[in-house]
């Protein structure tokens, strides 16, 4: 469980890095994401969540 809060943490750790150093990059790239259609987006977060999964398996499989 405590990996699950640690994973968020980072998550958003690193979402508001991105946020502070890039805020007018940050904006035209949400304000693009409303053109794609949500076919377009499903795939997107499917292919973020395999590489995802690939990551965490990895690092698990070093430990």
């Amino acid at each position: 469980m405590d990996e699950i809060f640690t994973a968020i943490g980072l998550l958003l750790f690193i979402e508001g890095l991105l946020y502070t150093a890039f805020p007018g990059s940050m904006k035209k790239m949400l304000n693009s994401m409303k053109d794609l259609s949500e076919q377009k987006l499903r795939i997107g977060g499917l292919i973020f969540a395999i590489i995802g999964f690939v990551v965490i398996a990895y690092i698990k499989k070093l430990q």
